[in-house]
């Protein structure tokens, strides 16, 4: 059963494991688990968090695969397996360790059966696959959550784009485009500490900086995208990630903003695959 492989996504707050039937080139839906994580717990307990939902997600289906292939956010060594993310909010307790190693010690793969991927470019390759971007060739991706995501296609393979720290405004991109940005600004504004967007848009919707923060925002992602676009020149781009469950707030401004800046209307899509896009191009990827 070689065509059954394990697809993962890993968070900066959780993990979703699924099987991936590549026959048929789809998911098998009875398999899918999602974990959230403590991305700050010591390294041991994080790999356990993660072997533990892959392990349930295994359990759920009668034949074991021969290999496991994980979208991971970047900076990473991602041939060798070597965590390189560093102040970024999450997954302190990893930087530097070998997490594909460790990973396969606790699972009991074979080091060579896990495959890690970065997690910008799964989401594109499941998105052109399969997604709202079916039909293109050249195009951008970018997933908003706890950190920046971005990746771009070449001869129709998707690469990451590492742009997550491409200098932007007085800073760096993640600065301005992430959940990071929404809990500084928010509080810049209005004095309350907010938990990440789902708490923004659940309980502080009739807050006068409510409108501000995604208007800043809306402005932020089009000046980036638009960088972007001139850097990679798709014809198409994708947006996804957990900022993405807000885009009633933020999108159609985004849009405008980005056709002004162009002088002509992108296609700017959302994702319509969610969190399954990055695992199907995961899966995929073997």
């Amino acid at each position: 059963m070689e065509h059954i492989v394990m697809g993962v996504d890993i968070g900066g707050s959780h993990i979703t494991a699924e099987l991936i039937d590549l026959q048929k080139k789809q998911e098998i839906e009875e398999t899918l688990v999602r974990t959230k994580l403590n991305s700050h717990a010591p390294a041991e307990e994080i790999i356990d968090s993660w072997a533990r939902t892959i392990e349930k997600s295994m359990e759920s289906y009668p034949v074991k695969p021969k290999k496991i292939s994980i979208a991971m956010p970047g900076p990473m060594d991602y041939k060798n397996g070597i965590c390189k993310i560093k102040d970024q909010d999450k997954y302190p307790a990893l930087y530097n360790r070998n997490i594909k190693e460790m990973l396969a010690s606790r699972l009991q793969y074979d080091v060579s059966a896990i495959n890690f991927m970065n997690d910008a470019a799964c989401f594109l390759k499941g998105e052109l696959f399969n997604g709202s971007l079916s039909g293109f060739d050249e195009a951008i991706g970018l997933t908003l959550g706890t950190g920046l995501g971005t990746a771009h296609t070449t001869n129709g393979a998707a690469f990451d784009s590492d742009l997550w720290k491409m200098p932007f405004q007085k800073g760096i991109a993640e600065d301005y485009i992430s959940t990071r940005w929404f809990v500084k600004r928010y509080y810049e504004l209005s004095g309350i500490e907010i938990a990440d967007i789902k708490d923004l848009v659940d309980n502080h919707q009739d807050s006068p900086h409510f409108k501000t923060v995604f208007a800043e925002f809306s402005e932020n992602l089009a000046k980036f995208i638009h960088k972007f676009i001139r850097k990679k020149m798709p014809l198409a781009a994708v947006i996804g990630g957990n900022i993405v469950k807000a885009e009633a707030f933020f999108l159609e401004d985004t849009r405008r903003h980005l056709a002004s800046l162009m002088g002509y209307s992108f296609p700017l899509k959302r994702s319509i695959l969610g969190e399954k896009a990055a695992l199907l191009g995961a899966g995929t990827s073997f």
